[in-house]
């Protein structure tokens, strides 16, 4: 009884374990939400903007830091012989001087020509600029991640296509074998059979190939160890085509409204009407602020150290006032560049929206044409298959020539490939005319 109770402990002890590793080896299944939600958090280029948005932060913090007083504490120590003036009674001696100075000094810009107020709101504008960077970074990611993720799909679907064409060439090799053995066949149809069984296997070697390399880049762009294994999920095959009534230039009227591009070129408009508004502000006076509260030491004193500090001490408070009169043209030619940058702010805003544009009227017409190819590439392949289908049949009962065979089967297979091809063009398109109403993209 008791070997059988630890038989029984060793077996579901060995069995957990396996369980455990199974789990342990077996890939995550990624799917698009998967990959994009993973990728906004890792991928490198998006970090990359968060810290544009932090250092753009710290420096709003800077410019709300310039309008307070600065403060500085100081002490010297000064050893002098000879003929001199002491520096603290300030009078003319001639001997050996040991003094010490010690003060607190302090200064404030009371008014700089708006300067500090127009640099302050600048710089919040490029806070808020960097935010819309950030999201622009995560766009492209999505998008990226999207076409890449299709690309991919699309190549697995390639490598059965292939594979399935790998087997039926085979078969095809057997069929032509046993027809030259009867001499029913010249021996070079049975070397085609051979040739085109051959291609087809190379054909599988190079849609594997191209599938990893969409695996490469997909690891990339979540920012993955090569090491690790990357299995995607695939997606319905009965997804909605593409609406042909739907309005292209509603879409695009939304993609200017939420698209964060179009916010961050008219954020730099801002920013540099304000750069003007600081460049203006040089021709203005500067008025300051400033004070300090010091004491000393001199060794001429016979007083005591601490009687001369108490003695000594003293507070001093001041206004300068600074009037530019000639700065040998600095200010006109930044005002000058200033409104340059401001024209160049403003094309850079039209030519964003072209390229918006652009992008919307690109996806519109790829995807009306998508959704015509796939109904077109369907047909063509049912009616290849069938055609292949037959041509089989006619090659099994010798009524049809190993070439005519060959010609049969890489008909169907571009036929599959159009299909397929057209399906996943559909799909991209439609998602991308999602993307451009403001709506999420799912598979």
């Amino acid at each position: 009884m008791k070997l059988y109770l630890i038989l029984a402990s060793l077996f579901f002890v060995q069995f957990t374990f396996a369980q455990d590793t199974t789990a342990a080896t077996t890939p995550k299944v990624w799917s698009l939400q998967d990959c994009i939600s993973y990728a906004i958090e890792n991928n490198i280029t998006i970090k990359d903007a968060v810290l544009n948005k932090s250092i753009a932060e710290i420096d709003y913090s800077k410019a709300k830091s310039s309008r307070l007083p600065n403060l500085f504490g100081s002490a010297s120590q000064n050893f002098s012989s000879g003929n001199t003036i002491d520096p603290i009674t300030s009078n003319y001696v001639t001997d050996q001087i040991n003094s010490t100075n010690v003060g607190i000094n302090s200064s404030v810009t009371l008014f700089q020509g708006n300067q500090l107020n127009n640099q302050i709101k600048q710089n919040k504008l490029f806070l808020e600029q960097s935010v819309f960077q950030e999201e622009v970074e995560k766009n492209n990611i999505v998008l990226n991640i999207l076409e890449v993720y299709l690309q991919t799909l699309y190549s697995k679907e390639s490598i059965a296509i292939a594979e399935n064409n790998v087997t039926a060439s085979e078969k095809e090799v057997e069929r032509a074998k046993a027809r030259l053995d009867a001499g029913t066949i010249a021996l070079s149809d049975y070397t085609e059979a051979q040739s085109q069984a051959a291609t087809n296997k190379y054909n599988v070697i190079a849609a594997k190939n191209d599938y990893q390399q969409y695996i490469i880049q997909l690891k990339q762009l979540l920012e993955l160890s090569p090491l690790e294994d990357l299995e995607i999920q695939t997606i319905d095959e009965n997804m909605d085509l593409v609406n042909l009534e739907l309005d292209k230039m509603k879409v695009y009227t939304n993609a200017l409204g939420f698209l964060p591009e179009i916010q961050s070129s008219i954020l730099n408009i801002e920013a540099n009407k304000k750069e003007l508004d600081i460049a203006k502000g040089a021709y203005l006076p500067t008025l300051s602020l400033s004070g300090s509260i010091g004491s000393g030491y001199t060794s001429v004193n016979d007083n005591t150290f601490s009687d001369q500090f108490d003695i000594n001490f003293n507070q001093k408070i001041g206004l300068s006032l600074s009037v530019p009169i000639f700065n040998r043209n600095q200010t006109k030619a930044a005002v000058k560049t200033a409104n340059i940058n401001i024209e160049k702010a403003e094309i850079q805003k039209q030519s964003t929206e072209k390229e918006i544009y652009k992008k919307v009227e690109t996806a519109y017409q790829n995807a009306v044409s998508a959704q015509e190819q796939v109904i077109a590439s369907e047909a063509s392949k049912i009616a290849a298959e069938q055609s292949y289908k037959l041509a089989q049949k006619k090659y099994e009962l010798g009524a049809l020539s190993t070439t005519d065979l060959v010609i049969s089967q890489n008909t169907f297979t571009n036929a599959q490939q159009n299909y397929l091809q057209s399906k996943y063009l559909n799909i991209l398109y439609h998602q991308l005319l999602q993307f451009y109403q403001g709506n999420d993209i799912k598979l």
